[in-house]
C-alpha cells in the first residue's frame, strides 16, 4: 500500500460504498474482524474530512468498533463480492473470516488494518457514536422496511475522521 493524499481522490463514493461496498474493520495485530457494509458515506464536519458508517450492536465487530479508537473502511473492488457475501453473513465468532475468504491482513504504520485485496482503504479516528431510535424517524416507514420482523436492531452511526489514505500499489 501506499500513502496519498485525500485531496487527491476522484472516487465516487455513492457507488463505491452502495454497488462495491466495503469492509470495516477494527482491532489489532493481535486480534481483530471485519464486516461488510453498505450503508455510509463520505464527507466534511467539524473541519474534518469524515465517513460515517453504521454497524448493528450485535455485530461482533461492533466489539472491536467499541474498543478501538481507529477503525478501516477498505474497498475491495467488484472482484472480491465474495469476499464481501462471506464476511457480511457470516460472524466471527463462528469462523475465522480471513482463513475462510483468503483474505491478506496488512497493518499500517499506526498498527489499524487494511488488506492487501484493497484497491482503497481509509484509515479513520473514531470522533462520534450515536444509536438510531425509532423516535428520531421522520419517515416512520423505514422503521418497518428495515428494521421489523427478522432485520435487527437498530444500527449504531459512527462518524470518523479520515486520516490517512492508502491505496494499492
Amino acid at each position: 500500500m501506499k500513502k496519498v493524499e485525500l485531496k487527491t481522490l476522484t472516487e465516487n463514493f455513492v457507488e463505491a460504498i452502495g454497488k462495491e461496498w466495503m469492509l470495516v474493520t477494527a482491532g489489532s495485530k493481535e486480534g481483530f474482524n471485519t464486516m461488510t457494509a453498505s450503508w455510509g458515506g463520505i464527507g466534511f464536519l467539524w473541519n474534518k474530512p469524515v465517513a460515517f458508517v453504521f454497524v448493528r450492536p450485535e455485530r461482533y465487530t461492533n466489539e472491536f468498533i467499541e474498543k478501538a479508537d481507529y477503525l478501516t473502511l477498505s474497498f475491495l473492488g467488484t472482484e472480491n463480492k465474495q469476499i464481501h457475501a462471506v464476511c457480511g453473513s457470516k460472524s466471527g465468532r463462528d469462523i475465522d473470516k480471513v482463513k475462510e475468504t483468503g483474505l491478506k491482513p496488512l497493518f499500517t504504520p499506526q498498527g489499524n488494518v487494511s488488506f492487501e485485496q484493497a484497491r482503497l482503504t481509509l484509515e479513520c479516528k473514531k470522533l462520534y457514536v450515536s444509536d438510531i431510535t425509532a423516535d428520531s424517524f421522520i419517515d416512520k416507514s423505514l422503521i418497518d422496511k428495515w428494521y421489523g420482523g427478522s432485520h435487527g436492531n437498530f444500527h449504531k452511526v459512527y462518524i470518523v475522521e479520515i486520516t490517512d489514505v492508502w491505496e494499492e500499489e
